[in-house]
């Protein structure tokens, strides 16, 4: 189970679980529009309710719940256990239960108008298996942490190691004349994984290279040049480190909003958030409005944020169509406006990354 708010998915397990209500009232009420001719409503061929809800009985569901990386810029609450989610992929998901972060990337081409391959993001929890438009990414964890044995260390536990190849580190190494350490240190000339990973993640932001090796994108998985210049090095490692902490909305910049929400009222998304919600009033500096009914609105919404792409998904408009009918809570109406400074950011940002010659 999944939801954008956790005081919902509480309420909705504590429901599911209730032990006064019989598993037909179950099917009614959560699984009414289930279609299946082969199965009875909400089972499927390895999962059936009679089996899983007593199991879920038994525990205190509250311990599983955690932070997942639904779509790009939006984080949900689910309740990570076998359990509940089928395909957990325990093996890599495991590693972001912890002190971690990662990068998903996808082969499966552009899904949508003219946009160049976009199918990259970073998380620091879980991800959805369909974090893109075309569905699974691979998950590559910058860290990985050692098996839990029952058996008692008489030395210190083993920390968690980089999960990149040493040689290709090593070679990086040699040419740029530093040296690499496991965890990011303040020493000169030293780099660290989360170097490595800033690196990558700026230069699959370059336009210039999603241009260039776009027919090669459609068909299999970005490959990354090795860095021989350290100065070009560590302008792209800067320029990736802030892009990745505006997507995790870690910087403080996302909170120097530039858009508005002027009218009160319900602040329910009634409409279906599209081209006709969405009004362009100032075409000099490209600015427009999203109505979200037929009196609110967030208004001086750079156009570059609205059509912006990150998976495949326009995350400024896939965010809204994802909550209509929604009422939106405050918070909510901060992080739009987040996500709305994140997009004009990452623009911003990968034309300074065009400038630094790469391919």
């Amino acid at each position: 189970m999944i939801d954008s708010d956790y005081n919902k998915l509480e309420t909705r397990l504590n429901s599911f679980l209730d032990e006064n209500k019989s598993i037909d009232d179950i099917r009614e009420e959560f699984f009414s529009n289930a279609t299946s001719k082969k199965y009875a409503k909400g089972d499927s061929r390895g999962w059936k309710i009679s089996e899983i809800r007593p199991e879920l009985q038994k525990t205190d569901f509250r311990k599983f719940i955690t932070k997942i990386s639904y779509r790009p810029l939006d984080k949900r609450s689910i309740c990570y256990t076998r359990l509940l989610v089928d395909w957990t992929r325990e093996n890599i998901q495991k590693e972001m239960l912890r002190d971690n972060i990662s990068i998903t990337v996808g082969r499966q081409g552009q899904a949508t108008g003219k946009a160049l391959w976009n199918l990259l993001f970073i998380q620091n929890t879980i991800s959805d298996l369909n974090l893109f438009y075309r569905g699974g990414g691979i998950v590559c964890p910058l860290y990985l942490y050692p098996e839990n044995t029952n058996q008692k260390l008489t030395e210190e536990t083993p920390k968690r190691t980089p999960n990149l190849n040493i040689e290709i580190v090593n070679e990086i190494a040699e040419n740029l004349d530093l040296k690499f350490t496991c965890e990011k240190e303040t020493i000169e000339n030293t780099f660290a994984p989360i170097d490595i990973l800033d690196y990558i993640y700026a230069v699959l932001h370059s336009g210039n290279y999603r241009e260039k090796y776009k027919e090669f994108l459609k068909i299999d998985f970005p490959r990354v040049p090795y860095p021989k210049d350290k100065n070009k090095f560590w302008q792209l490692v800067q320029l990736g480190r802030e892009i990745r902490q505006i997507h995790l909305l870690e910087s403080p910049i996302v909170e120097d909003y530039i858009t508005t929400y002027p009218k009160d009222g319900d602040n329910t998304i009634t409409t279906k958030v599209g081209k006709k919600d969405w009004e362009l009033f100032d075409e000099e500096k490209r600015l427009g409005r999203i109505w979200i009914n037929e009196e609110q609105y967030f208004d001086n919404i750079p156009l570059v944020a609205w059509e912006f792409y990150i998976g495949g998904y326009q995350p400024a408009q896939k965010w809204l169509k994802d909550r209509k009918e929604r009422i939106l809570e405050f918070d909510d109406i901060l992080h739009y406006q987040k996500i709305i400074v994140a997009l004009t950011e990452t623009d911003r940002l990968m034309k300074e990354i065009d400038k630094i010659e790469l391919v």
